[in-house]
């Protein structure tokens, strides 16, 4: 056996070893985290066991990383210990719960998140909801297969025993060592480069009072029965030293570790990244309040389905004509509907129905979501406020309306089953609404983004919780008030608002929807009261605001009138006179669409101000050289919002970002990092430039000289760069046409 490597761990707060379980069990529930190449893992039954007495003190790890040990004698047999499985049917049941929690925003774990506080309060190795039983194969009996291996360890493979056992078997001669065991699968990510990885099956050993975890692969021998894989048996080991603890990883058989790239990677990478990974886990503090990914539904089925999609869908990149990131947009819209087709495809199998759920997508923006669920054969259509330029391009099966919707008796959809709601903004909070109103079978699902209330912006409650936790909540409250059962889950999405929320079922039975409406009808109103607006100025206080907590909560106690009809008070049957959709044109506030002029003039004086007031005007004359160049200050961007005019401020207050935004757009003159804002000096870019891949360079190089160099024209000491380093034109002589961009030829 071999230590591959280990990592120093030190713990001021005292986390350990509880910590160190916590870590691991990110490890087995969610290897994916540090494993980008999984797609996740499937518990599929646990026994306590206990491991056979053992009469002498196993091989010790070296205690440098990397210095193998004289390889055991069981190391070498080339059959694994057991019989194994011999009829893979029956087994024991698995035993669901929830995983750890899923930090916010992001797949890898990020310093300062931990998983530890919901790892170590749920019971290890938890199945996740909806995982067991998933794929064609019935998973192994946990119970034969644990039972054979035992057998065997205590007859031909001493070695692996004491390996099981750690370093500190022998201090009690033939002590039982108690253990909890589990049998997982591991799904390989399929990609194009691996398109049959099958899934690996394994045994966990964790021996708590050891400080140990052991995996040990199953293959099978041919014949129908699992065995022991004994080249990839390997141990994660938590040790304590004078002033540290480490985390070691210890291969079996480090001469015949067989690498596949996915679920066994190189040895180098176990011990330079997994003991790393599991020291920083181990002592972070503190959860995101968020559920694993993708809880509900089976993790294979899910992969399958978003690669096949992402290969069909994925020349959408390369065509995409609006101004948003195609691959961040196709490539989210890819997932959430892989995610849908799943899902719709276990309802429709526990339901026992053959049709395909119908569907509306509310708020649908670039459509791609409707078009690929309706290329799935799901009947249904989509609806924005605003037509988008991609629509031209899904052809007349995809069902696109321009319109907009406000929640009324006219906008009801009662063929619909499923309403969905992907960063529906306005519409977000009455999409449970419309759903629990236009039939008692309709559903819904929600993606939530920015957070709106029933009229107007949500505004926050609760200081103790962060801004998005809040407003799932309160979608979550709606869904509640509306009588559905509201469920959470975390999508695998580019993006950091990933967490839905879905109503699958109903609270209550069909008889009883008059009453549940009035319900609706109260709760709405109340909701309306307490966020109509900042109260107006006088002497009287306004009425303080409850903690909006639970369904029922009176957070406006001389709120509106309530009752049957109340909501509908409005102009056709509108449920809340003071909801408003967006404009059908959408107003551009990135500063872009400034006057020209205006940007000029603001750049100028903020170049003015760098330079310590020395004015600037087109065309003057250079008087310094690229030695003498003048950089200019460092200023904040306070310092230099202290020098514009109130007229110029108020101007960019309109504009999303404002002053920043404006100077960022002006890249070529200004950076602007960490606050703070200092002219752009181009010899460093051109130095960056080289270190540049070539493809990158060559992107570069088609814009070379295709505008003006503003510091040529305005700078005292002109440019830094003579004329031909210069990506700019140094005079109206230099400039060059600008090519077409690829997007645009493929559309032509």
């Amino acid at each position: 056996m071999a230590e591959v490597g280990r990592a120093a761990v030190r713990d001021p707060s005292a986390l350990l070893p509880g910590g160190f379980w916590a870590a691991v069990a990110v490890w087995l529930e969610r290897p994916q985290v540090a494993n980008k190449r999984l797609c996740g893992v499937r518990l599929e039954a646990r026994r306590g066991a206990a491991l056979p007495g053992t009469e002498a003190r196993g091989p010790r790890p070296s205690a440098e990383p990397g210095r193998e040990e004289p390889a055991a004698a069981g190391c070498g047999s080339e059959e694994g210990p057991g019989p194994g499985q011999r009829s893979p049917g029956g087994g024991s049941s698995p035993r669901p719960g929830a995983g750890p929690e899923e930090p916010q925003g992001t797949e890898e774990l990020q310093d300062g998140e931990s998983e530890r506080g919901a790892a170590a309060a749920a019971p290890l190795l938890a199945g996740a909801p909806g995982q067991p039983g998933e794929g064609a194969v019935p998973a192994p009996d946990l119970d034969s297969l644990w039972d054979d291996f035992s057998r065997s360890l205590a007859g031909d493979h001493r070695e692996l025993l004491a390996f099981l056992a750690g370093p500190g078997a022998g201090l009690q001669a033939e002590a039982q060592h108690e253990l909890d065991v589990a049998l997982r699968t591991v799904i390989p990510k399929r990609s194009r480069r691996c398109p049959l990885a099958a899934p690996r099956r394994e045994m966990v050993a964790r021996d708590v009072l050891g400080g140990t975890v052991t995996f040990l692969p199953l293959e099978g021998d041919g014949q129908g029965s699992l065995k022991v894989q004994m080249s990839n048996v390997y141990q994660i080991q938590l040790r304590r030293g004078r002033e540290e603890w480490f985390i070691s990883v210890l291969i079996f058989c480090p001469e015949r570790w067989q690498s596949d790239g996915t679920v066994y990677p190189k040895p180098t990478w176990l011990g330079r990244e997994l003991p790393a990974r599991l020291a920083r886990w181990s002592v972070a503090s503190g959860s995101s309040g968020f559920r694993s990914t993708l809880s509900l539904l089976p993790i294979l089925k899910y992969s399958h389905t978003y690669q096949e999609l992402k290969d069909k869908y994925k020349h959408m990149v390369q065509v995409w004509p609006e101004v948003t990131d195609p691959e961040k947009f196709v490539y989210e819209d890819v997932a959430i509907a892989a995610y849908l087709l799943v899902l719709w495809e276990e309802e429709r199998a526990a339901r026992g129905v053959t049709a395909k759920q119908a569907f509306v997508d509310l708020g649908c923006g670039n459509g791609l979501l409707a078009h690929i669920l309706s290329g799935a054969g799901h009947p249904g259509r989509g609806i924005d406020v605003r037509r988008r330029k991609i629509w031209d391009a899904y052809g007349p099966q995809t069902r696109l309306e321009e319109a907009a919707i406000t929640p009324s008796d006219e906008t009801l959809f009662p063929d619909a089953d499923w309403l969905i709601g992907n960063h529906s903004d306005e519409l977000t909070p009455w999409i449970p609404v419309i759903a629990a109103r236009s039939s008692y079978r309709c559903r819904f699902f929600v993606l939530p983004c920015c957070f709106f209330d029933f009229v107007g912006r949500y505004r926050r409650r609760q200081s103790e919780k962060t801004q998005y936790r809040e407003y799932l909540d309160f979608i979550r409250e709606v869904g509640l008030a509306c009588g559905f059962h509201v469920e959470e889950d975390c999508l695998r999405i580019p993006s950091t608002k990933r967490v839905c929320l879905l109503g699958r079922s109903r609270t209550y039975p069909s008889a009883a929807e008059a009453a549940i409406d009035r319900q609706r009808t109260q709760y709405i109103n109340r909701h309306r009261g307490c966020n109509a607006g900042l109260p107006a100025p006088g002497p009287a206080p306004a009425p303080p605001r409850a903690e909006a907590g639970s369904v029922g909560v009176d957070c406006c106690p001389r709120g509106p009138p309530e009752g049957p009809g109340a909501l509908e008070a409005g102009a056709e049957g509108r449920w809340l006179p003071g909801f408003h959709p967006r404009d059908r044109a959408e107003r551009v506030r990135n500063c872009t669409a400034l006057p020209r002029e205006f940007v000029d003039q603001v750049v100028l004086q903020v170049a003015n101000l760098l330079l310590g007031g020395e004015q600037l005007s087109p065309g003057s004359p250079r008087r310094g050289s690229p030695q003498t160049w003048n950089r200019g200050a460092s200023l904040s961007l306070a310092e230099v919002a202290g020098q514009l005019d109130r007229e110029t401020l108020q101007r960019l207050k309109r504009e999303c970002g404002g002053l920043q935004t404006l100077l960022r757009n002006n890249h070529q003159v200004f950076t602007v990092l960490n606050g703070r804002v200092h002219f752009r000096d181009w010899r460093e870019e051109k130095l960056q430039e080289e270190k540049q891949p070539e493809a990158k360079r060559r992107l570069l190089s088609t814009a070379f000289k295709t505008r003006l160099c503003w510091f040529f024209s305005h700078h005292p000491d002109g440019c830094a760069l003579p004329a031909g380093c210069c990506p700019f034109a140094h005079g109206p002589g230099e400039l060059r046409p600008p090519p077409a961009s690829k997007r645009k030829k493929q559309l032509l």
